[in-house]
């Protein structure tokens, strides 16, 4: 065999080699199995998805794209989106699969808080500034022509195909439990995947399922509300969560100042006029966040005492609330919240 020969045979061993190597190598690289997905939704409420994949998807298209089309039904801030033309009509059939599970959710709430939980609160909370463009623009006096407005059960009806009202000027506003839902949509799309280490969180209300980076129960931080008002954070509480949702309202997290007056976000459907008791955060751990979302609203405009009955008469419900008593801070701890508490 002449050198030439030879050199063709050990060339071809060597790329073979190398080929080997390369394949060897390329089948044990590590995957990233820890993902850490951020943004912002509905408008400016920011989220972050954590979840752990042994298959090492990346999920960020999907969870972009499904809040995306989430925002484009259930968003007053966008003219376009089903519940906005809906404001503007008088019927909507839906067009998604997100409108009637929420208005079938808000119907079992609003029943259930004797209506502390109202979905037609859209015309106060435009004339109180906290809707889109934020300019307070009602007097006391005109409140309570306002209120010919409201009222789920007097002027909405709906099926599972389709939402009617029987007045022009009705309008429907989701925010107080669409932030839940959102999260249940994407912890839905994590399960779909067959991913159940994972943590959704958007604008803090959260759903958690099994564990962390670190092989440990996921932990989450309630404020503390007095801290907060005051542009301050501390935690108040600290609770481990697995395969639950916990929501969070308070006072302290959305108000404005007029002359001299401070008017908190949370609005009492039935009065029409921001609340005003010693309640300063409901937390509320059910197996939705949805739900969650709007018992915590609930409780913020019903107040302590009738709170805590309706968590006593509902086995699906817990929670944390954080009250004011002449002065002092105290906690209002439903029997089954407890074992959430994380003890160092």
């Amino acid at each position: 065999m002449d050198y030439r020969k030879k050199n063709i045979i050990y060339s071809i061993i060597l790329i073979a080699f190398i080929g080997i190597v390369w394949s060897y190598r390329q089948s044990h690289q590590p995957i990233n199995t820890h993902f850490h997905v951020t943004g912002t939704t509905m408008g400016v409420v920011p989220y972050n998805v954590k979840y752990i994949d042994e298959e090492g998807r990346p999920l960020d298209n999907e969870i972009i794209i499904a809040l995306e089309e989430f925002n484009q039904s259930l968003s007053t801030y966008i003219p376009s989106s089903e519940i906005s033309r809906f404001n503007k009509n008088k019927e909507l059939t839906y067009e998604s699969v997100y409108f009637y599970p929420v208005i079938k959710e808000s119907k079992i709430i609003y029943d259930e808080t004797g209506g502390a939980f109202d979905p037609t609160i859209q015309p106060l909370v435009k004339a109180w500034g906290f809707g889109p463009g934020k300019t307070p623009t009602i007097k006391p006096a005109q409140v309570d022509s306002i209120l010919d407005y409201v009222g789920f059960d007097q002027y909405i009806s709906f099926t599972d195909k389709a939402v009617t009202k029987s007045k022009d000027g009705v309008e429907l506003d989701f925010s107080a439990i669409a932030k839940g839902y959102a999260v249940d949509v994407v912890a839905d799309l994590l399960r779909e995947r067959n991913i159940s280490n994972f943590m959704v969180e958007i604008g803090g209300e959260v759903v958690c399922s099994g564990k962390n980076e670190k092989g440990k129960l996921w932990k989450i931080g309630i404020d503390n509300p007095r801290f907060s008002e005051s542009g301050k954070n501390q935690i108040s509480i600290i609770v481990e969560l697995d395969n639950k949702a916990l929501a969070t309202s308070g006072n302290y997290r959305n108000f404005y100042i007029k002359d001299g007056k401070k008017y908190a976000h949370t609005l009492d459907p039935r009065t029409g006029f921001p609340v005003q008791h010693n309640l300063l955060s409901a937390s509320v751990f059910t197996p939705s966040c949805m739900a969650s979302d709007a018992y915590a609203t609930a409780f913020m405009v019903a107040g302590v005492e009738k709170s805590i009955k309706i968590i006593e008469n509902n086995p699906e419900i817990e929670a944390i609330l954080i009250y004011d008593d002449n002065g002092e801070m105290k906690n209002y701890i439903s029997s089954g919240a407890e074992k959430y508490i994380y003890k160092k």
